[in-house]
């Protein structure tokens, strides 16, 4: 094979895995013709079609999918290798991919990239905000973030918060037209302000511990969002209980404009982590980032 084509081997998977010319195009840095002209140019020399294109998407035909097989781990490889190399430069340099959700992003992950790219500027970070689970080994990513109860066996998993909790509220006008739930039971004769998660679409269930008690509980009530700060707002002008995780409303709860409810029920539970494939050699510029989030607390 001629040593050119691997560029072309190379825009064959950001095709392939974004389903798309169009965004394949822009996170490669070029145009949509250049990138289609590169793959029928590589489908002519395989003799073979190896994407499927309609108006609307694109896909990997069946050689298209044993081409990936053959191509992921190798190129992967390439990549670890090319990282390494960043080892023998005085300071750490590459980039760093993550996928995270949107609290432990802006909580957790910033503060540390701040610090970060603040200090060395050849390191160069990549956060991707997604709702849902993410294959961050599919999807190319160097590391996701996830709470400790959802990590997956084969990944290396560091710890990078505190413990977190969960904050059941209301405006105390609510209260005081309402009253007060003393248990998660009394849920049911309230109106309660529900999650609907971006992803999968399905409606949170709320999620309480008292001594060891699990319980889960399906609420109702007359709003529905899919955005957090708007349940906030929601719950501010009175219109309902909420409930999230606490380090979003607690200027609300100190200053009185939220009232806090069910606390014995709300216990803590294991925070983020980082996580990682165990089987990937980290580059350096990943590594300084891992340090700076590793929570020593």
């Amino acid at each position: 094979m001629k040593r050119e084509e691997l560029g072309s081997l190379a825009m064959f998977m950001a095709v392939a895995e974004d389903r798309s010319f169009t965004r394949a195009a822009a996170r490669l840095g070029i145009s949509q013709s250049a990138l289609s002209h590169a793959m029928r140019r590589l489908e002519a020399r395989l003799g073979l079609r190896l994407l499927t294109r309609t108006t609307r998407s694109v896909a990997p035909t069946e050689a298209g999918e044993r081409l990936i097989e053959t191509l992921g781990p190798a190129l992967d490889d390439i990549e670890q290798k090319l990282a390494a190399l960043t080892e023998l430069r005085d300071k750490p340099a590459g980039t760093v991919r993550i996928t995270a959700g949107a609290h432990a992003a802006r909580k957790v992950l910033w503060p540390a990239i701040k610090r970060v790219t603040a200090d060395n500027p050849d390191v160069n970070v990549e956060v991707n905000v997604e709702a849902g689970l993410v294959d961050i080994v599919a999807d190319r990513y160097d590391a996701g973030v996830r709470l400790g109860e959802r990590l997956e066996q084969d990944m290396i998993a560091v710890p990078i918060s505190p413990k977190l909790r969960m904050a059941a509220f209301a405006a105390p006008s609510y209260f005081a037209e309402r009253g007060t739930p003393s248990s998660p039971y009394d849920l049911a004769h309230h109106s309660c302000i529900n999650l609907r998660f971006p992803g999968s679409g399905a409606l949170y269930a709320w999620e309480f511990e008292r001594d060891g008690k699990e319980l889960k509980v399906k609420t109702e009530g007359q709003l529905v969002f899919n955005d957090v700060d708007l349940i906030a707002q929601a719950a501010l002008a009175g219109s309902g209980i909420g409930f999230m995780l606490e380090d979003h409303v607690l200027d609300h709860l100190a200053s009185g404009r939220l009232v806090r409810v069910l606390d014995e029920w709300c216990e803590p539970f294991e925070g983020y982590y980082l996580y990682y494939p165990s089987r990937r050699q980290p580059s350096p510029a990943f590594n300084l980032l891992l340090e700076a989030l590793r929570y020593r607390g």
